[in-house]
């Protein structure tokens, strides 16, 4: 199936590793010019390099997110190296779970600004692009978190943020010919959610509820952000596509 994406200019942002990194070498595959882009210089390159190694059109610029000054200079790196922009994929973002008697109020500023801030300033820098060339997509990575988990109020309500901006931007930029939705993976084994202390009790829970009984692959997440990016998804805009194996309650 032909998705369109061949020569594409795309961003993903979080992509030095785990799902962004998966996303980024999906997009590659598929033919599209490809931006690493990670707060981590190291990962950024390293995912980078390894693209442009298989042949693939790929640069890396190392920003953060949550910085209006770094956010600009990535989108103009990106212009300056490959002339627009055609798909921004935000997905940078990390927890810090705790519950809220004791969550530190700078973990809870920190997972807001990166998965909720860092979706506004990219949005803000991408859209004018878009509204030029009357064609774009934009996908941000939230997650099934949106509704809700104990022990990440934090991190829920960044996604549910992502959800609530994701409806608001389809209404305002539809007319330009750009789409806005989102994903909400389920429990995907990453490298970071490896790292949690309390990973082998998630991950012991969600393989006894989880319809699918298995975890998810950053594949899985990549293959839905492919499909959201394509032609073939034109007529779906404001959405939130759940890749949970059917699980959605607690």
């Amino acid at each position: 199936m032909d998705l369109g994406l061949k020569d594409k200019v795309v961003i993903v942002t979080g992509s030095g590793r785990g799902i962004g990194a998966s996303a980024a070498q999906a997009f590659a595959a598929e033919g599209a010019k490809v931006v690493v882009t990670d707060i981590d210089p190291a990962t950024t390159e390293r995912t980078g390099a390894a693209l442009r190694a298989k042949g693939h059109e790929a640069i890396g610029i190392a920003a953060d997110v949550t910085k209006a000054a770094d956010v600009e200079r990535l989108v103009s790196g990106t212009v300056k190296a490959f002339g627009t922009l055609h798909v921004l994929v935000n997905n940078a973002g990390f927890p810090k779970d705790n519950y809220i008697t004791r969550m530190p109020e700078a973990d809870f500023d920190a997972v807001v600004s990166v998965a909720l801030k860092g979706c506004y300033l990219c949005s803000k820098a991408a859209v004018p692009l878009m509204i030029n060339q009357r064609w774009g997509r934009i996908i941000h990575v939230s997650s099934r978190a949106w509704l809700g988990n104990p022990g990440q109020s934090n991190f829920s309500a960044a996604k549910a943020g992502v959800v609530g901006f994701t409806r608001a931007l389809s209404y305002e930029e539809g007319k330009f010919g750009i789409t806005v939705n989102a994903i909400a993976p389920g429990f995907v084994e990453t490298e970071l959610v490896q790292a949690l202390p309390h990973y082998q009790k998630i991950k012991d829970k969600w393989l006894a509820t989880a319809p699918a009984t298995r975890l998810g692959t950053t594949q899985d997440i990549a293959d839905a952000i492919l499909f959201l990016a394509s032609e073939r998804a034109g007529f779906i805009n404001g959405e939130v596509l759940h890749v949970t194996g059917g699980r959605y309650g607690n």
